[in-house]
This record gives structure tokens, C-alpha cells and sequence, in this order.
């Protein structure tokens, strides 16, 4: 998983350190990544289709290890050996060093790591973090709250929490009030942010808050499965803020400040009956605010949104990121899976194996685990008299099921459409069989095995024996497969010698 999403954030033309970032590792870890994939060939579409096992064999073959191999040093316990005793210098940490590992590192690449170890620990000043138009999109809850919402039928006021983001270089704001902060509101927030920018940023910036981050690990944050289907959707990458490291979002968390003050201030002696009608006062608000003209430089908000920002964002996808439920499934003998009162078909050859599924409000998507997409069906809500509860796609069905599903689909009209589209013999022979028993269904069968005949002998031989069978008056299932059986379909009845007159053969008189 981790060498794909290196590749596919690569292709999106993200620096190897913001790679990293995103994909929790280190910025030498990306560059051994692509180095080793571009010697072998591998390409973000092929990782896609390789199990892990299969991409990690490619990369790093198994190789022996060397005796002469050696550790490197505790570079932590050497730094605070020679913090804490001052006359230590880094020959002394070296030799002892090479007292345990003789085979070990060699003094100036001893003093070349500890350098960088250095480099990489030591964060004695602050880095100025220059955002790009386009760039990066931070966003976060802001800190307070507003008592504004009023309840029409209680007159119980609650509290509206309040969704910000702010672009990276027009600092430019979308404000959008929940009744809460939990994981549905976080993603509808940020797809409605997105719609109101007009385009994608390449970088979401979000705080380590639960609905963003599983687990806040200061290399490796695990990113929330919804929060990582939207960054698949929308084609954007999700590089966390260091825990207790505001200023990796500074514009934010300085907006949060702002907008705390004007936009919550200018709200907080007014009462609203609804988000819809809150969300639009803070939509007008929000406007003049941005409007405003920069203190210490030239320009607005607004402004340099729509000349800079907005123009460098990247366009939006046709549909629209849905929130779903991802559940996990076992197929069973039937190859359907349940949700929400509903039976979804898969293929069958997943019989027994573990799949995820995949809800939305419009869709039912099912992934084996290889993370290949294996069906999709629109969702149902309400069922239907002649589907029942089971959605099934004939695809996914043996050669077997598949016959008695599609004869138990059919009813007379479909077999007469099916027969009219032959030919009128055709038509002629099915209706006469629908027709002649008590109900329909008593013919059905026999309809179904007539118009078969066309797969196996094609349309026109079917035709030509239904007509011959018309002729004969026999308008059976039986005689139209004798005569396609036999080839007979095109036999000239005028040609045709009858049968010689003999003592044994009875006439007309005898049923008299």
C-alpha cells in the first residue's frame, strides 16, 4: 500500500518530501522507492495490479547478509553522552564505538552521520513555510462555539460548531456551521469547501484530530479510511500537522484567531432556526470579511483569490465525493451480500473469501482483497414485486444459474417480444402455445426451449421449422426439434409422396 500511494503521489508531481509526509515515511525512503521502481519498471497502474508480496519480491529481492555487516550507533545515547560531559568529543564516542564494532563505520562517516543526525534533531529556529497558489488548502474546527441555534417547537437553544479552511496563499476562507464535529460533517465540510473554491488544491493540510487521524504517530500518521477515499477521490494528498506543531498551519490557526473574533462577534446577539439559514449569514459575512484590504500588504483576500489561487487550482471531478459506510463481508453459497435489508450479487469464484463492501447513498461497491472492484450495483431502497429484495447481475452467475434465472425473469409478453422478433411463424407457434393452457405459465417451458432452438440453430432456421410446423398443424415443442433435428424446416409439402392406400390403414369413416 505504501509503495503505491509513493507511486501514485509522484505522478501528481509532489516533491519527495511531501511524499513522505503523506505517506508517513522518510524523504530518503521516497527517493529509494522511485529509484528502485524506475530500475524495475514498475509503474503506479502495475503496483495497483500486484499483491504486496509480488511488488516487495520485485523491489527487494532476498539477498544474504554480510558477517562484516555493523550496526550503526545509538546516535540519541551519543548525543547525550556529549551533551551531559562536555570534554567528550566525537574521536572518543568513535573509538568506542569501534572497540565493540571493529568492522564498523569509519571515523569521517561516523562524524558525517552524527552531522545529520544532528541536522534532523536540532530545531533551534523557525522555517519560513512559503505557500504556493493552488498549493494547499489547511483546515480545522474552530476552538469556540455559538449558542445561536433555536429549536421552533422547544425555543431550546443549542451550540453550532463551526468547519474552517483557509488556502494556502490568499489565506482565502470557507466557514461552515454542524451541529457537532463527527466524521460525517468533517467530510461534508470539505467537499463543500471544495465546490465553493471552484477547484482542487495538490495538499490538504488537517489537524491530528480523531476524524482526520486514526493514529497520530509522529512518522507514520494513520490516515481515517473515509478521510482517505475523499484524498482517492478528489486526487489530493493529506500531510497531517505535527502533533504540537501549530505552525505547520499557521494560516488556519491564525484564521481561526481572526474569524473568531469579527465573524463570531458579528454573530453571537443573532438567533437562526436552522444550519441552512445560519451557513447563509456566514456565507454574507464571510464575503465582506475576505473583502477586507490586507494591513501590511496590497490586495485582499478575495482579491487574490480569484487573480492567483483560484486560477492555479485543479479542476473538479464530474460527480461528487460521497460519504460511505465501508463494511467487511464474507460471500456465501449464494454469492449476494446483505445491506440494509437488500441482497447484492458478486461472482460466484468469490464463494468463501472475505470482501469489503463499500455503501454510498447511490451505490454498493464490493472490493476482494486485492482492493480490485470485483461489482457495483445502483442501491435499492424499496423493493420491487418482481426483483424482491436480490439485485443481481447475470455476470456473476455459473452457466447453470444463470438459464433458470433468466427463464424465471420472463412472463408471455417477453416471450412473444422475444418470438416477434424472429419471426411471424415464431410468434404464431408461441402465442398458440401461451394460449392454449389455462394460465400462461403452463407454456412457459416449453416457449423458453422453442426460442433457444434460435442460439443453436440460428434465427432463420428456427423460423423456417416454426413455419413448417404451422403447416403440419402441429405447433409443439417436440415437432419443431424433430424437424430442426432432422433439417426438415425447408421440405416442399408438394413434393411430399402420400402415403399408398392399404387394407390396414383405417379411414375417415372409422371415427364416424
Amino acid at each position: 500500500m505504501k509503495i503505491v500511494e509513493v507511486l501514485r503521489l509522484s505522478d501528481m508531481g509532489l516533491t519527495q518530501r511531501e511524499i513522505g509526509l503523506s505517506a508517513g515515511c522518510g524523504k530518503s525512503t521516497v527517493g529509494d522507492i522511485l529509484r528502485l521502481c524506475k530500475e524495475k519498471g514498475v509503474t503506479y497502474e502495475m503496483g495497483l495490479k500486484m499483491t504486496d508480496e509480488e511488488l516487495h519480491e520485485t523491489l527487494y529481492p532476498k539477498k544474504e547478509k554480510k558477517d562484516t555487516d555493523a550496526p550503526e550507533p545509538d546516535w540519541k545515547m551519543v548525543h547525550e553522552e556529549l551533551t551531559k560531559h562536555k570534554k567528550l568529543n566525537l574521536q572518543f564516542m568513535w573509538e568506542e564505538y569501534r572497540e565493540l564494532y571493529p568492522n564498523g563505520l569509519s571515523y569521517s562517516r561516523f562524524c558525517v552521520h552524527y552531522r545529520q543526525y544532528r541536522k534532523t534533531t536540532d530545531r533551534q529556529v523557525t522555517l519560513y513555510n512559503e505557500r504556493k497558489a493552488g498549493d494547499t488548502m489547511e483546515v480545522d474546527w474552530m476552538g469556540d462555539t455559538l449558542e445561536c441555534i433555536v429549536d421552533g417547537k422547544t425555543g431550546e437553544i443549542t451550540a453550532a460548531h463551526f468547519f474552517l479552511s483557509v488556502l494556502g496563499y490568499s489565506q482565502y476562507p470557507y466557514v461552515e456551521a454542524f451541529p457537532n464535529e463527527q466524521e460525517t460533517n468533517w467530510i461534508t465540510a470539505h467537499v463543500n469547501a471544495l465546490n465553493y473554491y471552484g477547484g482542487i488544491p495538490r495538499i490538504i493540510i488537517p489537524d491530528n484530530c480523531r476524524t482526520s487521524v486514526t493514529t497520530p504517530r509522529y512518522y507514520e500518521p494513520i490516515i481515517n479510511s473515509a478521510y482517505w477515499e475523499l484524498a482517492q477521490h478528489y486526487g489530493v494528498a493529506i500531510i497531517p500537522a505535527r502533533v504540537k506543531k501549530p505552525r505547520d498551519k499557521n494560516l488556519v490557526e491564525n484564521g481561526v484567531g481572526w474569524l473568531e473574533t469579527w465573524l463570531l462577534g458579528k454573530l453571537r446577539n443573532q438567533r437562526f432556526f436552522g444550519y441552512p439559514e445560519l451557513n447563509k449569514e456566514i456565507r454574507k459575512q464571510t464575503l465582506e470579511l475576505a473583502a477586507k484590504p490586507f494591513k501590511k500588504r496590497e490586495g485582499s483576500r478575495y482579491i487574490d483569490f480569484v487573480g492567483i489561487d483560484k486560477p492555479a487550482l485543479r479542476p473538479l471531478p464530474v460527480e461528487k465525493f460521497e460519504i460511505a459506510d465501508v463494511v467487511f463481508r464474507k460471500v456465501g453459497d449464494n454469492y449476494h451480500l446483505e445491506y440494509d435489508k437488500f441482497r447484492y450479487s458478486v461472482p460466484y469464484t468469490l464463494h468463501n473469501e472475505q470482501v469489503v463492501l463499500r455503501a454510498t447513498n447511490s451505490t454498493i461497491e464490493i472490493f476482494d482483497k486485492t482492493r480490485t472492484r470485483v461489482a457495483s450495483h445502483r442501491r435499492r431502497y424499496t423493493m420491487t414485486t418482481k426483483e424482491g429484495r436480490y439485485i443481481t447481475n447475470e455476470d456473476h452467475m455459473p452457466s447453470n444459474h444463470r438459464f433458470v434465472h433468466q427463464f424465471r425473469q420472463f412472463d408471455g409478453n417477453r416471450y412473444r417480444s422475444w418470438a416477434k422478433k424472429i419471426g411471424v411463424d415464431t410468434y404464431f407457434i408461441i402465442d398458440n402455445i401461451l394460449a392454449s393452457g389455462k394460465v400462461e405459465e403452463q407454456g412457459f417451458k416449453s416457449c423458453m426451449g422453442i426460442l433457444q432452438f434460435s442460439k443453436k440453430y440460428s434465427e432463420i432456421r428456427l423460423e423456417a421449422a416454426c413455419r413448417r410446423a404451422r403447416e403440419l398443424g402441429s405447433h409443439t415443442y417436440t415437432t419443431i426439434k424433430n424437424i430442426l433435428k432432422n433439417g426438415t424446416e425447408n421440405v416442399d409439402n408438394s413434393k411430399v409422396k402420400a402415403t399408398p392406400q392399404h387394407e390396414n390403414i383405417r379411414g375417415s369413416e372409422y371415427y364416424n
